[in-house]
């Protein structure tokens, strides 16, 4: 199986001219033309599963149109969308930023999908896809490290309650990388797809590895690489081939 994630921006784009003609002006500009390249990457690498972060869910900046429903109808999969925001927050109402969004796209059978919001921060969406032999968790944690100490606590015991081998992908905003990550991985003897700590931000001259595609023990990856080729967002895409190993199934069943 294959996953694939992706912090998006909201489709709209990376380099100098994000930031014209004021700084991050990008973030105001419409994404049509980098969506059509988007969905032609996510076309050429053939995923199961997409975890996108940072979505428009509709909003001028995309015509109104939700990206995620778009682009699983062009990929003929299903879409999971969910704003970023807790609905009574003041960023749940403001009109662009309750339109920023998480998703999953899936060309597998979904037999349940799940929303959580952990208990601090701004960006505290849990996006939870159970498929047939795995369940995948996709998060985008908080800037603050003290806040995402919190988030990774409510995290792990989350990740608890899946009954099957699982996957927690996502934009960490780790900007000590796997350090950070030590105890919640240890605790849910997690390890990385990401073997080599490649950088994922930002994707121009990668630095840090903000983004992570961690796994339980009953999950194999078979190949694993960071699209460093893809200039698509200011975060470079993770692609991960895995598998479940047969104990794991045979237990399941």
């Amino acid at each position: 199986m294959r996953l694939m994630l992706y912090n998006m921006r909201y489709g709209t784009g990376s380099g100098f001219k994000f930031h014209l003609p004021f700084p991050f002006g990008g973030f105001f500009r419409k994404t049509s033309k980098n969506l059509d390249s988007l969905i032609q990457f996510f076309r050429e690498q053939k995923a199961d599963v997409l975890g996108l972060v940072e979505i428009d869910a509709g909003s001028y900046r995309s015509g109104h149109r939700n990206q995620a429903n778009y682009i699983a109808w062009k990929l003929g999969q299903h879409p999971f969308c969910r704003s970023k925001y807790v609905q009574r927050s003041w960023w749940g109402r403001l009109p662009l930023m309750r339109k920023q969004a998480n998703a999953c796209v899936c060309g597998k059978p979904v037999l349940n999908q799940r929303t959580h919001f952990l208990r601090k921060g701004v960006k505290r969406l849990v996006m939870e896809l159970e498929l047939d032999e795995v369940v995948i968790f996709v998060v985008h944690l908080a800037l603050s490290r003290k806040c995402r100490e919190a988030q990774l606590a409510d995290l792990a015991r989350l990740a608890k309650t899946a009954r099957k081998p699982f996957l927690i992908a996502g934009d960490f905003n780790a900007f000590a990388g796997k350090v950070e990550l030590k105890d919640f991985m240890e605790d849910l003897r997690l390890s990385s797809a990401n073997l080599s700590d490649l950088p994922t931000f930002p994707s121009r001259a990668p630095r840090w590895q903000l983004d992570f595609i961690l796994h339980s023990p009953e999950i194999r990856v078979t190949h694993f690489e960071v699209a460093r080729h893809v200039r698509l967002s200011d975060h470079l895409p993770l692609i991960c081939d895995f598998e479940v190993l047969p104990a794991a199934v045979s237990a399941g069943a």
